[in-house]
């Protein structure tokens, strides 16, 4: 293995893991700071969260946009602009003077910070070895967990010493990054020679055209579901410990972070099977359905810290760690010349929408039925649901250079 990877590829995803990592990071800080922020806006639970869901619609359409110009004008130029336009915009957050101000600037971020998913999963699913790519791919999803236990450890410490606005500082330690990526990452071939061969007007409605359009759907609507479930579960967590559970900062800051450290192991486990004893389809399906599982039994069961702690660690291993096949599921099932724009819309644009609905909506049902009542429904039952639409997807063997799968799938 080491033999075909050596070089460029594990360059490549290193820095990739690198730059996903800290633009997790920037994203996460904002779901620590939610209880401050409330306080200091005196906003209710579901008013935070309208400007969540209002912040996540302005990014999903940005980033969609801007994946149609990774298509058009190549890779690298928008890795760059994705690292520094999220940093400079992260750190602004602790400018903002009211909630239309702190809107604009967090939808700004999303789409820039978001970039890094279809831009990063775009490089190595075209420059590394068929054999190891989907591997890879999901390795590359360990990003989102340190992003967030990175975000923990800078919250535990600023948020208990200092203002919430001091805590959106620490993104401007993604600068330095953007002159790593200028000297080590190259334009992917495949995509240079796609957009020789096509031109550059990528158009979206080519996600949409015949023996395209049914896996366009089936993703966008499965991704929704779920992330719609992921956020409403991880944005309103550290409000549900500390009202529900009456957790201080630094407690659910921690109990967060070592949580996502520990479902980690879930993303390895995730990439491993999805590569060499399961397809990818299967494997996303049974992690999902059993981090529906466990987010029950976290909603219903778990009481001590220690229990939360336990459970909400097996239940990120699945839960979220599904991500590190569906991400590589998603890279791979698309041509190349469409490749960051399929990811862009049926990856982070159903990101964000799903993410604009699902804290929304859990919100309300707490503030209706009660935290466990409320939080059980409105994650839980999406979750479930998203699970059930991934088994009508079609199942492709590991191991295929992208153009096999293209033609697997054109079959």
């Amino acid at each position: 293995m080491w033999a075909e990877l050596r070089g460029y590829p594990i360059t490549a995803f290193v820095v990739c893991l690198l730059a996903y990592t800290t633009a997790q990071m920037d994203l996460a800080l904002f779901g620590f700071a939610v209880p401050a922020i409330r306080e200091d806006f005196g906003l209710s639970l579901s008013g935070v969260m309208a400007i969540v869901s209002s912040a996540f619609v302005l990014g999903g359409l940005l980033i969609v946009w801007l994946a149609l110009l990774a298509d058009r004008l190549g890779r690298k130029a928008l890795f760059q602009l994705s690292l520094l336009a999220s940093s400079v915009l992260v750190a602004l957050h602790g400018a903002a003077i009211n909630s239309l101000t702190l809107t604009f600037l967090r939808g700004s971020s999303i789409a820039a910070g978001g970039l890094s998913y279809p831009v990063t999963g775009a490089i190595i699913s075209e420059e590394f070895p068929a054999r190891y790519r989907g591997l890879f791919l999901g390795f590359l999803q360990i990003g989102y967990p340190l992003g967030w236990a990175l975000a923990s450890l800078w919250a535990a410490w600023l948020l208990s010493q200092y203002s919430w606005r001091w805590l959106f500082l620490t993104g401007l330690v993604s600068l330095p990054l953007i002159w790593v990526v200028n000297r080590m990452i190259r334009e992917p071939r495949r995509s240079a020679e796609a957009r020789q061969a096509g031109g550059d007007k990528v158009r979206l409605r080519e996600l949409f055209v015949s023996g395209v359009r049914r896996r366009t759907l089936l993703l966008f609507s499965a991704q929704f579901l779920f992330v719609w479930a992921y956020a409403g579960s991880i944005f309103l967590f550290p409000s549900y410990l500390a009202e529900h559970q009456s957790m201080a900062a630094v407690e659910f800051s921690l109990l967060i972070g070592a949580g996502n450290a520990i479902g980690i192991l879930g993303y390895i486990l995730a990439a491993v099977i999805g590569e060499f004893y399961m397809t990818r389809r299967n494997t996303v399906v049974l992690w999902t359905m059993l981090g529906a599982l466990m987010f029950q039994v976290l909603v219903w069961v778990a009481e001590s810290y220690q229990q939360i702690l336990l459970t909400y660690g097996v239940m990120s291993m699945f839960f979220y760690g599904s991500a590190a096949v569906k991400f590589a599921y998603l890279a791979e099932v698309f041509p190349t010349r469409v490749r960051a724009t399929a990811m862009a819309t049926c990856g982070s644009f159903a990101v964000t929408l799903g993410s604009a609905a699902g804290p929304l909506m859990a919100s309300l049902a707490v503030e209706a039925m009660g935290w466990t009542v409320g939080y059980s429904l409105l994650v839980g039952i999406p979750l479930f649901l998203a699970g059930c639409l991934y088994l009508f997807l079609t199942p492709v063997a590991s191991g295929l250079e992208v153009e096999e799968v293209e033609r697997v799938l054109a079959t």
